[in-house]
């Protein structure tokens, strides 16, 4: 990596210099005709493999089967799922190897369209009406330009992002003119593996040579991670002003402000992104959130719509609009549409927990409606529930319920499910902050500051004493102790990590053990349930796969 980098465009190459014939192709438009004449198109090239699909939800099912190395996908695909939904759905589930080429094809020229679909970053945007010509361009001038990730493929598929990091040194020396991609996907595989500072390393690099604004949103990504939101902002708020269609610098600034507690802030930044790219589910979502919590209730009702709206057929579909939507329509006395949304999100989304939160959502509506028998019925039911099951729903659901119960009234339960939370989570300031805040409206403030100290130290000391023994030696007994831990903070990342840490500890010193390696795989599987892409999750698993290479654990962690 010596000397600099270079950021050389890839020569031209002709389309005998590939063999076409071997591909896999999937071409997806809603017309028949067109698929025949993109099907031709390739066919001229010789490509023998070629797949069609005529919807958005055919395209995914044989994306789930086949390994394609070249996708041409329409934009407008009629009634179910989009191109650009595609392509969301795509990147979301890894259906496409680095290697591969996805191309968006569409007469859509307008700004909404290019920039939904260019946030998930297609390979090439081409514009119909397209000649052959143009076609046969494009698609060779891509595809050349991503052979360079093909070694990098398996490990990547493997999850395995710390070999695929190491491999794309290799492909650096081999292939000088891709420098700059090859550092790029380096970077963003260190992140996955939870290297932020080498990550750190490979983006200040590449900045010294140029200035990448995808280089500087890394940068400012590691920041927010260590917790360094001010630094963070500037770096964002400084890519906004140079460029103002970058959208993952809006996202990332809403999400600076927000932890630290500017959330007006917060909800300007989203509602500028909104209406430069409209049509992204997850920004929707969260400016309709941001707006909900400040009270701002007609900008979190258009967000909470358009989210519903755009999202009917995308991969990130969720229920939190239609809980948003339906307390808003609470606040606004619609008490009607406000019950037949939490009707529909249990039928779009039926587990226990979406029926839970929507008995949780329905009592916040009876209460902030005024019809408050209503909402203390339902709250007795939820507290009923509460005593009758042991098991505590994820971190939001116990926030929505501890307000309702305090709401009617109800000071047990919500303290305890308060204090639980408190104890998995100790050292997040920023929840803790939005715990006080409902301790506060409970007016229960200095009580809620004293159970917030007593819970967050007794976490703590539960930690510490598991720690001391490792360090002192006592590798079992520490083993055992956070077993206990463990079972009492089942969800604290802190002691998983550190419980994971202290079994590796005690299989490289005293032996292998399957018996430990297992509960450790176990572990770090729960780790990365609850709390997906944590920094040390890949330097564990790996650290547990080399204590026996035979085993290949880190891809039994990643398909659970």
């Amino acid at each position: 990596m010596n000397g600099t980098l270079r950021a050389v465009s890839s020569p031209s190459f002709n389309a005998s210099s590939v063999n076409w014939a071997e591909k896999n192709y999937l071409v997806v438009d809603d017309f028949a005709g067109i698929r025949q004449l993109l099907r031709e198109s390739l066919r001229n090239l010789g490509a023998k493999n070629i797949d069609q699909a005529s919807s958005g939800g055919e395209a995914i099912v044989a994306l789930g089967r086949t390994r394609y190395d070249v996708v041409l996908c329409d934009f407008n695909l009629g009634d179910g799922k989009n191109g650009q939904q595609v392509l969301e759905e795509i990147r979301a589930r890894s259906l496409l190897l680095p290697s591969a080429v996805f191309l968006m094809v569409s007469a859509e020229k307008s700004v909404e369209s290019v920039m939904g679909a260019a946030e998930h970053q297609p390979d090439a945007y081409l514009i119909k009406p397209i000649t052959e010509g143009v076609l046969l361009t494009r698609l060779n001038r891509v595809w050349h330009k991503k052979q360079v990730f093909r070694e990098i493929d398996q490990a990547y598929a493997d999850r395995d992002f710390l070999r695929a990091a190491r491999i794309c040194d290799e492909q650096i020396q081999l292939n000088k003119i891709h420098e700059i991609d090859l550092l790029r996907m380096k970077a963003t595989l260190l992140m996955k593996a939870g290297e932020p500072d080498k990550a750190k390393a490979v983006y200040e690099r590449i900045l010294q040579e140029r200035e990448f604004q995808w280089a500087r949103v890394g940068l400012g990504k590691i920041r927010m991670a260590n917790g360094e939101y001010e630094a963070a902002r500037q770096i964002f708020q400084g890519i906004i002003v140079e460029n103002r269609f970058y959208m993952d610098a809006y996202d990332q600034l809403a999400a600076a402000y927000q932890h630290m507690g500017q959330h007006e802030d917060a909800c300007t930044i989203l509602e500028r992104a909104a209406q430069i790219s409209p049509n992204s589910v997850t920004r929707q979502r969260s400016l309709g959130q941001v707006a909900l919590r400040l009270g701002n209730y007609g900008i979190a009702e258009k967000a909470f719509r358009k989210c519903i709206a755009v999202g009917e057929y995308s991969v990130n579909k969720t229920p939190e609009a239609y809980f948003g939507l339906a307390r808003v329509c609470g606040q606004k006395n619609e008490t009607k549409e406000a019950l037949n949304l939490l009707l529909t999100a249990q039928r779009e989304f039926s587990t226990d927990l979406v029926q839970l939160r929507a008995k949780i959502t329905e009592g916040l509506i009876y209460h902030e409606s005024g019809d408050f028998r209503r909402a203390r019925l339902t709250g007795d039911e939820l507290e009923q529930m509460l005593n009758q099951n042991p098991e505590r729903p994820d971190v939001p659901t116990c926030l929505e319920l501890a307000t309702l119960l305090f709401a009617v009234g109800v000071k047990e339960a919500p303290v305890d499910l308060l204090c639980y939370v408190i104890r998995n989570n100790h050292d997040n300031a920023l929840l803790l902050d939005d715990v006080q805040k409902i301790f506060d409206k409970a007016r229960m403030g200095d009580e809620g500051n004293r159970l917030i100290m007593a819970s967050r130290k007794e976490a703590a000391d539960m930690m510490n004493q598991g720690v001391l023994l490792w360090k002192t030696g006592k590798l079992f007994e520490a083993v055992e102790w956070m077993r206990g831990a463990r079972k009492a903070l089942p969800n604290n990342l802190r002691i998983l990590f550190n419980a994971a840490q202290i079994l590796i500890s005690t299989l490289q010193q005293k032996g292998y053990d399957d018996a430990l390696a297992a509960e450790t795989a176990e572990v770090l599987r729960h780790v990365d349930k609850i709390s997906p892409g944590q920094q040390r999750f890949a330097q564990l698993m790996e650290q547990l796969a080399q204590l026996n290479p035979a085993r290949d654990l880190a891809p039994e962690a990643a398909s659970s």
